[in-house]
């Protein structure tokens, strides 16, 4: 593509103007919006509309001579492919959390000149380091503007579809419940108010459900909790006046979604507000005046919603019976397809899984978008197939397959590798290690309190034992019908917490992989649920947890080098088969019934 031409490039060169007469030299786009999202609204889409890099992390810094686009390990030949010919230039970093931007920031910007992000979607603590970074480099920082507002009228609007009510029996705790779980937690801050601005954490304590958020059944709104009531600043007309009434019979009151900066401005001197400075952005900090006693710790609600009661595991695990079986009956038909030769597709891969999840009872939409992958483009773990650029399912090799659904009683993930025509040795091995990863942490016991990153080298260490590595973490925390991606614990190289520490009812992906660039990629995942271990308690070491695994779906053995796992490994797979047979056989017939008991066959 001619770069002259190419409509990133004539975007960047619009803010370029822009930066010039606001005498900016450099701006940060954030991959963010005001509620730090994973998944975000297209207004708030400024980095991918000005990069045209579509991943879901990622930042943008323009400068009157230079574009980058920051991205990790999992993005690089998706930048690599959308980044050509537009101008902006990849710089690679090590992980999603790296600070490379802001020393890029440090050492290029001139001393006296002025870097500018919008405030309103940059977090607290990414603010509070990139401004001492600049401060150092006497470099001067502005947070008061939105610059991507007056070059980018083509701006999508604020979503506007209707919030609505997650109702028993799959709300298994009632709102007023939850405001008094929260409430408790202030008390023991010695907070009065409580400020949220992360739209899982509302939902959760709301019971409120919405579709502002592709793939996560989330609504924009903040949310300020005192003692005695709640205000929720929300979309004017995204609430009807049945759940209004609802809403205020729990004593919470609606306010307009964007006055709620205003609202802390006007917060009383003796308030004394609970924030978490991970989950606001600074824009919103700023606005607390001086005199307010700010107490900054974690969002109760990010805690409370982590643990899953006895009655969701109960939901998540019939939520994951229906999504296992439709998953029988899309891989059977698929099988079947092609061994009559009709060809497929990785775009119908995604088309066909997704109409057999959406045809299972309390289905509400996907959990992110399906990545299926053949080959090659299994070797990046965020691929995702799209009309202009996929891959046919031919030949010999590995199609590797990222799904998961939202349903009313939970969330769910899973990640199968299955191989197509004949399958070489060096695939088997990698198929087989990462296997071997994903039943040793599935095995695990470990104390109650475990800091979760702990965890993170079990899974690696076949690999590792062979020189393999990969770039991603090797589990996250799932939401109950909420955010795919949820805190607190994360089962990666993070450096450990008090936060993360692992707790009864915890639902975590298990997910290690083997990513050999231009080639194939294995990934294979499960989710699985902290319980108490079924140990006998010795020596009074405390209690011990281990993992019940939830997910229902056969684990392909045509991959596995059989001399590479032990009697042990081959025990717990051949368990886990015949519990997935137990599960799902009542719930499918015919051909997926006959798929199942196959693929379910011991070792």
């Amino acid at each position: 593509m001619d770069t002259r031409t190419s409509p990133i490039r004539l975007r960047i060169d619009r803010l370029r103007e822009l930066l010039q007469r606001e005498r900016v030299q450099a701006l940060l786009v954030p991959s963010s919006d005001p509620h730090l999202s994973e998944y975000l609204p297209g207004h708030w889409q400024g980095r991918e509309w000005f990069s045209g890099f579509t991943g879901s992390m990622g930042t943008l810094v323009v400068t009157a001579e230079q574009a980058l686009l920051f991205a990790d390990s999992r993005y690089w030949g998706q930048a690599e492919r959308e980044l050509a010919g537009t101008g902006v230039t990849l710089e690679r970093i090590a992980t999603g959390t790296s600070p490379a931007h802001i020393d890029w920031l440090a050492t290029h910007v001139a001393r006296g000149q002025t870097v500018a992000v919008d405030g309103q979607v940059l977090g607290l603590a990414a603010a509070l380091a990139l401004q001492a970074a600049l401060d150092k480099a006497g470099v001067l920082l502005r947070t008061d503007r939105d610059l991507l507002a007056p070059v980018w009228p083509e701006r999508p609007a604020l979503p506007t579809a209707p919030v609505y009510e997650h109702r028993a029996p799959h709300a298994t705790q009632s709102r007023a419940a939850k405001l008094a779980a929260v409430r408790e937690a202030m008390a023991r801050q010695g907070a009065t108010q409580h400020f949220v601005s992360t739209v899982d954490d509302i939902a959760w304590i709301t019971n409120l459900r919405g579709s502002d958020v592709d793939y996560n059944p989330v609504f924009l709104a903040h949310l300020l909790i005192d003692l005695t009531g709640a205000t929720l600043f929300v979309g004017d007309g995204k609430i009807d006046a049945a759940l209004r009434s609802a809403l205020a019979a729990d004593g919470m009151r609606l306010a307009p979604y964007a006055q709620a900066g205003a609202t802390l401005a006007a917060l009383p001197a003796d308030t004394v507000l609970l924030i978490d400075p991970k989950r606001v952005t600074c824009g919103l900090r700023q606005a607390v005046p001086a005199v307010v006693k700010v107490v900054e710790a974690i969002n109760p609600s990010t805690l409370l919603k982590s643990c899953k009661s006895a009655a969701e595991a109960a939901h998540v695990r019939a939520a994951m019976v229906e999504d296992g079986a439709a998953m029988c009956e899309f891989y059977a038909d698929f099988e079947q397809s092609l061994a009559r030769g009709e060809r497929w597709s990785e775009l119908d891969v995604a088309e066909r899984l997704s109409a057999a999840r959406a045809r299972r009872c309390d289905f509400v939409g996907l959990s992110f978008p399906v990545i299926a992958g053949f080959n090659a483009n299994g070797a990046m773990p965020h691929y995702r197939a799209t009309p202009e650029s996929f891959a046919m399912i031919d030949g010999d090799g590995l199609l590797l397959i990222d799904s998961g659904g939202q349903y009313l009683g939970g969330t769910t993930d899973i990640t199968r590798v299955w191989p197509i025509g004949q399958v070489s040795a060096a695939m088997k091995r990698d198929y087989t290690l990462v296997l071997k990863g994903t039943m040793a942490l599935s095995r695990a016991r470990f104390p109650r309190g475990t800091p979760s990153p702990m965890l993170d080298a079990i899974a690696r260490a076949p690999m590792w034992d062979q020189g393999i590595e990969f770039g991603h973490g090797t589990g996250h925390g799932v939401g109950y019908f909420l955010a795919v991606h949820e805190g607190p614990q994360s089962i990666s190289k993070a450096v450990p917490t008090s936060e993360m520490a692992m707790q009864p009812g915890m639902i975590t992906s298990i997910e290690p992989g083997v990513y050999r660039s231009g080639q194939w990629g294995v990934r294979i995942e499960n989710l699985v649920l902290n319980v108490p271990a079924s140990t006998e308690e010795a020596g009074g070491f405390g209690e011990f947890l281990e993992f019940e695994t939830l997910t229902l779906c056969p684990i392909d053995t045509r991959c596995i080098a059989r001399k590479l796992l032990r009697a042990d490994e081959i025990d717990w797979l051949n368990r886990y088969h015949r519990m997935v047979r137990e599960r799902l056989s009542p719930t499918v017939s015919g051909d997926a019934l006959a798929w199942l008991i196959l693929r379910t066959e011991p070792l």
